[in-house]
């Protein structure tokens, strides 16, 4: 029995829309990039770009958890000699808070052209507001809370 593949002109490509509001960052990552892959179809393929647009509001409302504010430290090197930059969450939340949860869902994509393909699937907006609306996207609930039993 052959496995199935299927074309690329079949493949739908949903788009949806996650309120980052008390959500925690890697939690909510990890849920992106399943979504941004395509894993949660049946027609998932390694080598193909399956996935759904995901456009994230809220994205100054994000948690941490424990002292993450001020012990997770996002570097970035200019190329120079001692060009070397460094922040922490709470200055990135300040300055780009948009770059936090558009690094934490780079890392756990593909370090290759096709996981820069899924990553531009990606729209992240600070506040409620986005223009997007034209493509109707659907509200999609992540992260949630667990129940105690």
């Amino acid at each position: 029995m052959k496995t199935y593949l299927t074309p690329v002109k079949d493949i739908e490509k949903k788009w949806y829309v996650v309120d980052a509001e008390n959500k925690i960052l890697g939690r909510l990552a990890s849920e992106i990039a399943i979504r941004l892959r395509g894993k949660h179809k049946p027609n998932y393929s390694t080598f193909m770009d399956t996935g759904d647009f995901i456009v994230v509001v809220n994205a100054e409302k994000i948690r941490l958890t424990g002292k993450k504010w001020d012990d997770k430290i996002y570097y970035r090197h200019s190329g120079y000699m001692g060009g070397l930059k460094q922040r922490t969450a709470t200055e990135m939340l300040e300055k780009k808070p948009e770059e936090l949860i558009l690094q934490a869902v780079r890392g756990m994509l593909s370090k290759n052209s096709l996981g820069r393909s899924q990553l531009r699937k990606l729209k992240i907006y600070i506040g409620k507001e986005h223009p997007h609306e034209s493509q109707q996207p659907e509200i999609l609930e992540l992260c949630q809370p667990r129940e105690k039993s």
